[in-house]
């Protein structure tokens, strides 16, 4: 797990490349994108971003072509404002995030239609035999108890 001084200089880190994206990256491959976290190894020589975009499959593509072009650009002004010894390589890493919450609330969608559909065939169902065929009914004799 990453100390103190690491979560700070991923805080750091985020802030940084996402006022770069902003302000001074001027490709006009990249698209509306969105620094999701940032992971520094626990060394702080590399370090992982993570990035949405908006847009569909060419806007992710353009957009990750976007950023390799700018790593350099975007790592000198990280160690220039970092201000620590080693400036960490930067790697940039699309975030699934998204992807996959919208799986899970699709599924979660097919699952409450089909609790619907339980509910609805079950409704006006009976048991089949007596409600509750375990219990021992008095007028039930069993055959050892002469």
């Amino acid at each position: 797990m990453a100390g103190p001084r690491q979560a700070k200089l991923s805080d750091r880190i985020k802030e940084i490349v996402a006022t770069m994206l902003e302000r001074r990256v001027k490709d006009p491959r990249l698209g509306f994108v969105t620094i999701t976290d940032v992971r520094l190894t626990g060394d702080a020589q590399n370090a992982s971003i993570f990035y949405t975009v908006m847009g569909d499959e060419r806007a992710r593509a353009d957009t990750a072509a976007a950023l390799i072009s700018a790593t350099g650009l975007i790592r000198k002004e990280v160690g220039k404002q970092l201000g620590v010894r080693h400036t960490p390589s930067l790697e940039f890493f699309l975030d699934s995030v998204p992807e996959t919450a919208r799986e899970i609330e699709d599924l979660l969608a097919k699952a409450r239609e089909s609790d619907a559909r339980v509910a609805e065939r079950a409704q006006g169902a009976a048991y089949a035999g007596e409600p509750d065929p375990y219990k021992v009914r008095e007028d039930d004799e069993e055959p050892g108890d002469d």
